[in-house]
């Protein structure tokens, strides 16, 4: 969203997302003020004293945001409505992946996180070790040629998501093979509705499931409960053990962060 104007390297900086704290960290670059609620586990040091709570994901604190005297705040997606105003405070910089584009937006945000904060030579590095990780995983994807089921569950609720959705990564980065039933196809970004009878249709031979309400923080555990039954049991993935269950916080709250992207290749590679 527009360009911003930075004459010298910011000291006081404010990150509103959870991928982008996580890159930063890698950079070593410490913020004065972080988003705390549903910190993700492998960040959870930002949950010390020593870093100002500046609101939540959905809901940044303004006020909080203004006192901390920021010389630049890391909006994500998730504020993406809010620039505007965020830009008022203090220069903001857009930290937004394009899901369809994963890895490719990814390294682009680094690049420019690398030339903000002076640390080049550090974002080339980490680019390069998760690229090799990422073609390495493409390539044994690739051989094994697994019809493969991205899952969401939200309550009782199924989806499944598709090469052009927010699980792209799966079938655009990683070259795994979607998979489906004759009486659904994947389409759009936000999902389709499906139940356990379509799963056991679908015939998968790898499943990657992603519990919603355990990453917002509503509930733990509860879908490995509901995925225990005789249709999934029937099912390819499940008798040849490529079921898997997806590190919550990495995947649905991190996205574009450098141990989060690490942590979606070590589940995928768990199934390969």
């Amino acid at each position: 969203m527009g360009t911003i104007e930075i004459n010298q390297t910011p000291k006081r900086v404010v990150v509103l997302g959870h991928g982008s704290l996580d890159i930063l960290d890698e950079l070593g670059v410490k913020p004065v003020g972080v988003v705390k609620p549903l910190l993700p586990h492998f960040i959870s040091q930002y949950a010390g004293n020593e870093y100002e709570t500046v609101g939540s994901l959905k809901e940044p604190n303004f006020e909080s945001i203004y006192m901390l005297k920021p010389d630049i705040i890391i909006a994500e997606g998730r504020q993406a409505a809010m620039y505007s105003e965020l830009s008022q405070i203090a220069p903001t910089y857009l930290f937004q992946i394009d899901n369809k584009d994963y890895w490719k937006t990814t390294q682009h945000h680094w690049r420019v996180l690398g030339d903000i904060f002076d640390k080049q030579d550090i974002a080339e590095s980490l680019i390069k070790n998760t690229d090799e990780r990422m073609q390495n995983i493409h390539t044994l994807a690739s051989k094994e040629n697994l019809r493969t089921l991205a899952v969401m569950n939200n309550g009782n609720n199924l989806a499944m998501y598709g090469e052009q959705s927010r699980f792209s990564i799966i079938f655009e980065d990683f070259g795994f093979k979607s998979a489906s039933a004759p009486s659904t196809k994947p389409t759009g970004p936000h999902g389709n509705l499906i139940s356990f009878e379509y799963i056991a249709e679908a015939k998968p031979d790898a499943m990657i499931i992603l519990d919603r309400e355990q990453a917002i923080g509503t509930s733990n555990g509860r879908a490995k409960a509901l995925f225990d039954n005789a249709l999934v049991h029937s099912t390819p993935a499940y008798q040849h053990e490529k079921m898997i269950f997806m590190d919550p916080a990495a995947w649905y709250l991190s996205a574009g962060g450098y141990k989060a992207t690490h942590i979606m290749i070590d589940d995928v590679e768990s199934v390969l």
